[in-house]
């Protein structure tokens, strides 16, 4: 029996030992053979892990670059609030808040904005103290302090206010709108821990000032342009008269001269009458001549419609197809181009059509209405420039006035010699507002 389970054993033994040392060298084939596999996906797998890292860094770089180009962005456009050479983009086109006729009815509103701000401090709305304090136990002391709050948040925010009106022009209303409201939002924020704070109609009236005093300041200039428009009209006419008082005088004298000749003619013989009959007739020519003249210069006088419409252009002052489509009564409509190409502008300018007309105006109207939406200025329309073709003004005019002639080469001598320097110069304006696009919106 003892010798049967020792030959089990042996037996077990021996089958778990061949098994043992097979798995054993399965092992050892297997690393063999799938060993560098094993490895390579360890190496997958801290490429994966470090590509993940990476992804996770970059996301965050993203995120706080962000962070930094708004709180960037922010801060230029608060500073830009005081400091108008930084540039800002659009703010928007001012939209007038009042509807006066003249410029003393937005002074008289002014006066009575300011007033009722002078009432709102007197009975002590514009500025309030929400919360009743003392001092060492004292309410008098209490209300010693909250009076020296309010007096010093008054003198605070009227001088910004003050600042910011006293500023105020056609370029810069719209910022200083958001000057007053900053001013506002920041002192009553500081004055949080006290409860003092500016009463919201207080603010009201300050941004009523600030638009009045802007639209009456715009007011006063366009008065100003239309005073002057009518002082020019006014101009016209009285040289309309100098003109005309020219003419009459210069018939005159042609006629005296022709009287004249015609007595000493008549006591001339052979070659002496033959002089003076060929003085005469130069005589009667100059003088229906100047009896023309004197006669167009009463019709243009006495007819305050009569006119010349003119095409001109100056190149070198305002650009390629932009020309002024103005109007003149004089005798020598020239004589107006040359007043507009004085010392206001840098060349002379060029004719291009000078159109007579029976109703001037009309025909002024009529052309400005149809080139309306290519005027340079959509605010004054008194300004008589607009940007389109010669050949867009030669139709049109041709429609209306279809003997008009015109001159469609502009000479501008004087421009074209000063374009090479132009150009040096627009080069170095092109390579100072590269610097500007140095900052990427992203990354």
């Amino acid at each position: 029996m003892l010798y049967f389970l020792s030959a089990v054993f042996v037996i077990t033994y021996g089958i778990t030992l061949y098994w043992v040392i097979r798995m054993w060298l399965g092992t050892r084939r297997l690393k063999k053979e799938y060993g560098p596999l094993t490895e390579a996906g360890g190496q997958v797998k801290k490429l994966e892990s470090e590509h993940r890292a990476l992804s996770h860094e970059m996301t965050e770089l993203r995120q706080a670059y962000n962070e930094k180009k708004f709180y960037y962005d922010t801060l230029i456009r608060q500073a830009a609030i005081y400091d108008e050479e930084i540039e800002l983009a659009e703010l928007g086109f001012y939209k007038p808040h009042f509807d006066f006729g003249t410029s003393e009815r937005f002074k008289e509103q002014i006066a009575r904005v300011r007033q009722d701000q002078k009432s709102m401090i007197s009975n002590k709305s514009a500025i309030t103290c929400a919360k009743e304090w003392t001092v060492e136990g004292s309410a008098a002391k209490g209300r010693t302090m909250i009076n020296r709050a309010i007096r010093l948040t008054a003198r605070a925010f009227n001088n910004e206010c003050d600042a910011a009106i006293s500023n105020t022009r056609w370029n810069n209303v719209t910022r200083m709108e958001q000057r007053i409201e900053k001013a506002f939002d920041a002192i009553n924020k500081l004055n949080e821990s006290n409860f003092v704070s500016i009463a919201p109609m207080y603010l009201r009236l300050k941004l009523d000032e600030l638009r009045l005093t802007y639209e009456y300041k715009d007011k006063k200039q366009k008065e100003k342009e239309e005073q002057a428009e009518i002082r020019q009209q006014m101009r016209e006419e009285a040289k309309l008269e100098q003109e005309k008082d020219k003419a009459l005088r210069e018939e005159e004298r042609y006629q005296k001269l022709l009287e004249k000749a015609k007595e000493n003619a008549a006591l001339a013989t052979g070659e002496k009458l033959q002089e003076m009959q060929a003085a005469i007739a130069q005589l009667e020519h100059d003088l229906a001549e100047a009896h023309s003249k004197s006669e167009r210069a009463i019709s243009m006088a006495q007819q305050t419609r009569a006119g010349h419409i003119y095409v001109i252009s100056n190149i070198g002052s305002f650009g390629e197809n932009v020309y002024k489509i103005g109007m003149t009564r004089r005798l020598e409509p020239l004589d107006r181009v040359k007043e507009l190409g004085d010392a206001s502008v840098p060349f002379l300018f060029d004719v291009h059509a000078m159109i007579y007309s029976d109703d001037a105006p009309t025909l002024e109207k009529e052309l400005h209405s149809t080139f309306d939406s290519d005027r340079l200025n959509l605010v004054n329309t008194r300004k008589e420039f607009f940007r389109l073709t010669l050949d867009e003004i030669e139709r049109e005019v041709t429609n209306l006035a279809p003997h008009a002639e015109f001159v469609l080469t502009a000479e501008a001598r004087e421009f074209k010699e000063s374009q090479s320097i132009r150009s040096e110069r627009e080069d170095k304006l092109q390579r100072q507002a590269h610097k500007h696009s140095l900052i990427p919106d992203s990354i």
